[in-house]
């Protein structure tokens, strides 16, 4: 069967009873997210093993906003009839070189036949110091790298053009060494999967807080999804070693507002298609 086939591509020593026996003792963290086709890509836009190391990717990128060191993952897979052996080696092939670069190991799951590409990865790790959305008043808040191009593709795309593979839709960028070296000094964070004003909402909700904005952001900066960039508050204090540390690993880091008293409510439609 096609779906023996998908699960012998992951050899290793927990993978063949009906469950893994792992000693989960130094796991504190569990996330947990889904990937479909026609709500989060379509299959015409991305190889296969792009496909998978997305799915992986995403789901990463959690683990390490709550700066969780990832152990172990587990794999629910839905895919069509109609791929051939060498389609679904090659959907392995994109969770296998996920969990090479990040150093965690695959230990089992489920797949099942369904019309449509359907994945679900759940991640368990160990945070000796978990990083959480409760932002503090007057703090500085900031998120890596540059927002707006992911929305820019995504629209390239839906028109029926095409995007470099190098496109953070395509390949999102993980921000795991600026975070982990960061985080001791990072008071609250989250990834930016539906839009930097959602995630601003989701702190604010979770805080008690508003923002005073030193950057005035358009729509297409601040409802753009799928940015996996991280967005953090901080100290006033630790200011310059923020930057330094985004100096020593090439992170670009824009500081953009101040937390204070009052709520924040997005102005974004949902994201995805």
């Amino acid at each position: 069967m096609k779906e023996e086939f998908f699960i012998r591509q992951f050899k290793n020593k927990y993978i063949g009873d009906d469950g893994a026996i792992v000693d989960l003792s130094g796991c504190n963290v569990v996330a947990s997210d889904s990937f479909f086709e026609d709500i989060h890509f379509k299959k015409k836009w991305m190889s296969l093993d792009e496909i998978s190391y997305k799915a992986s990717l995403v789901n990463i990128s959690d683990m390490v906003v709550m700066n969780s060191d990832i152990k172990y993952a587990v794999l629910n897979v839905g895919f069509p009839k109609s791929l051939s052996l060498y389609e679904i080696k090659l959907l392995a092939e994109g969770f296998k070189k996920a969990a090479k670069e990040f150093g965690y190991e695959i230990i089992g799951g489920d797949t099942i036949r369904n019309e449509k590409i359907a994945i679900s990865v759940t991640m368990m790790g160990e945070a000796k110091k978990p990083v959480k959305r409760k932002a503090k008043l007057n703090e500085f808040v900031a998120f890596t790298g540059n927002l707006g191009s992911v929305s820019r593709d995504l629209k390239r795309l839906l028109r029926g053009g095409e995007v470099s593979k190098n496109s953070k839709f395509i390949k999102p960028v993980i921000r795991d060494k600026f975070f982990y070296k960061a985080s001791r000094y990072i008071t609250a964070a989250c990834d930016i999967s539906d839009g930097l004003f959602k995630e601003l909402e989701r702190i604010s909700e979770t805080s008690n807080v508003g923002y005073e904005f030193f950057i005035n952001f358009p729509k297409s900066i601040g409802c753009s999804g799928e940015e996996y960039e991280i967005l953090f508050t901080f100290s006033k204090k630790y200011l310059q070693i923020i930057k330094n540390i985004a100096k020593l690993t090439k992170t670009p880091v824009t500081v953009f507002a101040v937390t204070k008293r009052g709520k924040f409510k997005s102005i974004c439609s949902q994201n995805h298609f």
